[in-house]
């Protein structure tokens, strides 16, 4: 029987297989802001509902689906994560950095200063509990603290992704969504402090390729304090 190479939704749906309720990803938010001092915990299983609603969205609202492009002008943040897995679910290429491409359909971004409305825009609020974003968003766009949970909690994509299609696009190139996937090895417990969009993506995807889990930081806590999280969190690795 053929089989097909992975995909980054395959990768969540092992992670669900396995364990859903291990911790995949822990951040920690030393950044000046309204997200300083945050600790965000995610599940498999909690993780795999934000990708659900962000996926749902994205298909039913914004009509995305293979051969659409999803710029994501985002931080290395769980929120980041989560969209980058919606799109490729629904089987976009995520592109990142550079200038936007003529093809990316839709815009997800926590800066919508200066967008264009009529652009296929979700701004995102990267604050944990936000009801609504802080400031006035672009009309006929989509306020994602809003409206993402009213979305469902289980997607079904309207046509399967294609493995061989693109999947990442940057200013280095374009990676497709198979090509994503590294083989699986051991991971365990990885901490990063990347400011990277690119390289969260890609360690995101070592990692729980290899049943592992993340801890990333966001900003610069004090030396004692960082080790003090690392060895609470069982970290075993950084990257």
């Amino acid at each position: 029987m053929a089989t097909t190479d992975p995909t980054p939704a395959d990768v969540l749906a092992r992670l669900l297989a396995s364990d859903p309720a291990r911790p995949r990803v822990t951040v920690y938010d030393d950044t000046d802001g309204p997200t300083r001092g945050e600790r965000v915990e995610l599940s498999a299983r909690v993780l795999a509902n934000w990708v659900a609603k962000a996926a749902n969205l994205l298909q039913d609202e914004l009509d995305a689906g293979p051969g659409s492009t999803v710029r994501l002008s985002l931080p290395p943040h769980w929120r980041t994560l989560y969209w980058a897995w919606a799109a490729w679910s629904v089987g976009a290429c995520v592109e990142l950095g550079g200038p936007p491409a003529q093809a990316a359909e839709v815009l997800v971004t926590d800066e919508p200063t200066g967008a264009d409305g009529s652009d296929r825009l979700v701004v995102v609020t990267l604050a944990a509990l936000a009801r609504q974003a802080a400031s006035p968003v672009p009309v006929g766009s989509v306020d994602e603290a809003r409206e993402l949970a009213r979305h469902g909690d289980v997607f079904v994509p309207m046509e399967e992704p294609d493995p061989t299609a693109p999947g990442l696009r940057t200013a280095a190139g374009t990676t497709s969504l198979a090509a994503l996937v590294p083989a699986p090895s051991a991971a365990g417990r990885v901490h990063t402090a990347t400011d990277d969009t690119e390289h969260l993506l890609r360690l995101a995807l070592a990692t729980w390729a290899g049943d592992g889990s993340l801890v990333l930081s966001r900003g610069t806590p004090g030396a004692d304090v960082l080790a003090s999280r690392l060895a609470s969190e069982g970290v075993t690795g950084s990257a």
